[in-house]
């Protein structure tokens, strides 16, 4: 084993794992990304006051997304009648979930080297980056992963450490559906010290306790008829496959296999600095692909990625747990996950695997800056459509305007649900118009829901909340 090149490696990990978590809490509050697609509509509830109203009491097994982001932001809202702020607020909170979580996952791991923290920073580099825009309650489950994990692994023996693991675990059940499976791989993680290991025993209650309180809450809140449907036809294609055949993942696999055919062939030329040629190699092809041949965007599809987290993060999880018991001298279940997980450390598997993590973050850091700077476009475009004088009555109110002024490349921005929301919140709020995509078939709000609003006292003009109440009362 060389061990300089895993510490290059952990090292590497640990830094790109920490910058993109300190990046996304910049890049999302400087280009308004709580604003993307389904953040739209939540960032206009938090505006007005109802989130719970609008949306969340149609998906409480998120509860904790709520709690911890939305509630707050509300809050606030409430007590300064200062909604642009309080959508500010919302956002700060949501996007510093991974750098908070990262921290809290480096105060609970006490195994040898931070073996968890250091996974938890790879996963948040590698995963994290394919969905950043997009306000999916996977985000946050991703983040309580690791934290969870690492106090279910080491949280003390005592009534506190269990309190905490029951905390933790049932916080993390609460983010998102996703979230049981990753759930179950934390107590898998714990399995393979056996099953009559004390800290698997008190994951197991855990997770028993967290999926009675999940039963709970989806009984007591379940979603009404329109969303009860829409949620049951989001969960049948949550796990299709076919989610991956996107430009972004497909870079991804071509750079990659790439290197490792450039890395095969060098190896025997430039043995000892392969790594370093085949990752230099294929940056530079990766350069003229952007520069030359490159017209994808990697935007929309953010939304569909979460499913990476559900799988990925789990196998990540495994592998650190078995990292763990390995440095913390615990027997592994087998001898040949001993022998496995020593060729995984061997000197060249470890500088293979700091060309292809560099390579990854090179394609992330690029398709990241295309899709903020678009984004920051689009919401300069829309802004303008909804603070002008075109019209479309058309669509159902002389005050309406549509989204297909706006140049089909921009409109690869567009989520067309929450177009209207969007348009509101970049008019300051204010709205000479209010756009809408005549593409819609899905609606947030109903007549009942989006009225009582705009009879409510709120801090958003009354003839703002009436343009919303008017689009919804026409289509539910």
């Amino acid at each position: 084993m060389s061990w300089p090149a895993l510490n290059i490696l952990r090292t590497l990990v640990i830094g790109v794992g920490l910058c993109w978590s300190i990046a996304f809490v910049v890049f999302a509050l400087h280009y308004e990304l709580q604003l993307y697609a389904d953040g739209a509509m939540f960032s206009y509830a938090v505006a007005v006051q109802d989130v719970w109203a609008f949306h969340w009491q149609n998906i409480s097994p998120r509860v904790s997304v709520f709690f911890l982001t939305l509630l707050p932001a509300e809050l606030y809202v409430g007590l300064t009648g200062d909604p642009c702020n309080g959508i500010r607020l919302y956002g700060f909170l949501f996007y510093i979930a991974p750098l908070l979580t990262l921290t809290g996952t480096f105060a609970a791991d006490r195994s040898r080297s931070r073996i968890i923290f250091t996974y938890a920073c790879c996963s948040t580099a590698l995963l994290c980056p394919m969905v950043f825009g997009f306000p999916t309650e996977m985000w946050l489950a991703h983040a309580l992963f690791w934290p969870t994990l690492a106090c279910s692994q080491y949280a003390r023996r005592t009534s506190g450490g269990t309190a905490l693991v029951l905390v933790m675990m049932i916080t993390l059940v609460l983010s998102h559906e996703g979230a049981l499976v990753l759930a179950f791989a934390i107590v898998s993680t714990l399995a393979l010290r056996g099953l009559r290991d004390a800290f698997f025993r008190r994951a197991v209650g855990a997770l028993f306790a967290a999926l009675t309180v999940w039963v709970a809450v989806k009984t007591i809140f379940p979603p009404d008829d329109y969303f009860a449907d829409v949620l049951m036809r989001a969960a049948l294609n949550f796990f299709d496959l076919t989610v991956f055949q996107i430009s972004i993942v497909l870079l991804l696999v071509a750079a990659l296999v790439s290197y490792v055919l450039i890395y095969f062939g060098l190896s025997r030329l430039v043995p000892g600095k392969t790594y370093l040629y085949a990752t230099a190699t294929t940056v530079m092809a990766l350069a003229i692909y952007w520069l030359w041949f490159d017209h994808a965007l990697h935007a929309s599809n953010r939304y569909y990625l979460r499913t990476a987290l559900v799988l990925v993060t789990p196998l990540l999880g495994i592998a650190a747990g078995l990292y763990a018991m390995r440095a913390d001298g615990l027997t592994l279940p087998t001898p040949s996950l001993e022998r496995l997980l020593t060729k995984l450390t061997s000197s060249g598997a470890v500088q293979a695997t700091i060309g292809a993590f560099l390579l990854v973050t090179v394609v992330h850091a690029v398709e990241t800056a295309k899709f903020v700077v678009a984004w920051e476009h689009y919401k300069s475009t829309l802004a303008a459509l909804a603070t002008g004088s075109a019209s479309d009555p058309a669509l159902g109110d002389p005050r309406f305007v549509s989204s297909d002024r706006i140049g089909p490349d921009l409109n690869r921005l567009s989520w067309n649900s929450t177009t209207p929301y969007l348009s509101v919140i970049t008019a300051n709020l204010v709205p000479n118009r209010l756009v809408v995509d005549p593409a819609a078939n899905y609606y947030w709000l109903s007549c009942e829901t989006a009225a009582a609003n705009y009879r409510a006292v709120r801090p958003i003009p009354e003839a703002t909340r009436s343009l919303v109440r008017i689009y919804a009362c026409l289509h539910r």
